[in-house]
């Protein structure tokens, strides 16, 4: 329950939850999808609701690091 008051409190990624609680990626997508709904499915569907904006966003993400990545490289 700790894990998804902190995604959707921060709107937090998998990858920053992971880093913050100092567990892997797997478990906190297995706590999320399928320990919490048995434990609390209202607070399970918020944190759902964060983890699948940000997966639909990532690829938006991941271009904008690669623009500024190559934009401060000088040739």
């Amino acid at each position: 329950m700790e894990i998804a008051r902190y995604i959707i409190d921060n709107n937090a990624t998998v990858r920053q939850t992971a880093k913050q609680f100092g567990i892997s990626k797997s478990t906190v997508h297995k706590d999320v999808t399928e320990r919490l709904p048995e434990i609390n499915p209202t607070l399970a569907k918020h944190a759902r609701k964060v983890l699948d904006v940000n997966k639909s966003e990532r690829h938006i993400r991941g271009g904008m690091a690669t623009r500024e990545k190559y934009l401060h490289q000088h040739i």
